[in-house]
């Protein structure tokens, strides 16, 4: 796999067994002895899961790992896939421990899961940064559920809320139009600013929501999300957005590449997606 340029991730779970019906066993009480023999496969991410945990607190069973991994003095980026399930909420207390975690259960390939995703972990922004990423799970684009524009704004928003893009489709069997998605340089270099800042949600009402993301080059990133299943227009200001004092701002569509700025929107760089009704 590294010989084709390629990462390679491995799953096992912070419990007695994975999440496989087989019920193969998890890493609980074998923690280095588990970490060893991935060093030793070139593992370079780990997914760990939450499954038959046997009462243990959870942030004891993933510090276990943690501290294993650290010991073979390989790097490997560390996945809790704790599902946000148990208290305190591992986003309070995951940043030392791993490089990302899961803010939510898991996602399906329609739009109601992918807006109910994006609603749970977009009031986490405070949580997130270089090294700790909330994650509302795996990308749905191209597994047919949902139609292009769907899966656009599910692409744009993981960038917005600098999530892990994990893609969770077939790529021998994703059309082309779902490849450009997936494979759209701006908006890919938009979730791996190098800021790292999650987009602030700056307006929420009746499904029109407003997201704000600063990067690193003090240029601003705008979603304007439609929730809804009507057409609606969405829009913003300069002011609102942090920005201010300029005659004129220029505009930057990650989807459809340098246009006008219109008039109802004023800033520098900017996602903008608006869904028609279904």
């Amino acid at each position: 796999m590294h010989g084709k340029g390629l990462k390679f991730g491995s799953y096992t779970s912070a419990g007695t067994n994975t999440c496989d019906k087989a019920g193969f066993p998890g890493g609980l009480g074998h923690e280095q002895q588990d970490a060893n023999l991935f060093a030793l496969w070139g593992v370079d991410y780990l997914k760990y899961d939450n499954r038959d945990n046997r009462g243990v607190d959870a942030r004891q069973r993933y510090q276990a790992m943690c501290d294993a991994l650290a010991k073979t003095g390989r790097p490997i980026v560390y996945s809790l896939c704790e599902g946000g399930r148990t208290t305190p909420k591992v986003w309070t207390w995951g940043a030392p421990v791993g490089n990302l975690w899961r803010t939510t259960g898991d996602i399906s390939d329609k739009w109601s899961s992918r807006i109910g995703k994006a609603q749970e972990n977009r009031v986490l922004d405070g949580y997130a940064g270089p090294g700790h990423w909330n994650d509302p799970d795996m990308l749905e684009v191209g597994n047919g559920g949902m139609t292009g524009t769907e899966y656009r704004t599910h692409f744009g928003l993981w960038a917005m809320m600098s999530a892990p893009l994990l893609i969770g489709s077939d790529l021998r069997k994703v059309s082309d139009a779902d490849l450009a998605v997936l494979t759209n340089a701006d908006v890919i270099a938009l979730d791996q600013d190098t800021a790292g800042r999650q987009a602030a949600v700056l307006s929420a009402v009746g499904g029109l929501v407003v997201y704000n993301k600063v990067l690193a080059n003090g240029d601003r990133a705008v979603a304007l999300s439609n929730e809804t299943g009507a057409t609606a227009a969405i829009a913003t200001t300069a002011f609102a957005l942090g920005l201010g004092g300029s005659a004129s701002y220029t505009l930057k569509d990650l989807w459809t590449k340098p246009r006008a700025r219109p008039p109802a929107l004023r800033c520098r760089t900017g996602f903008r997606e608006r869904r028609a009704a279904r």
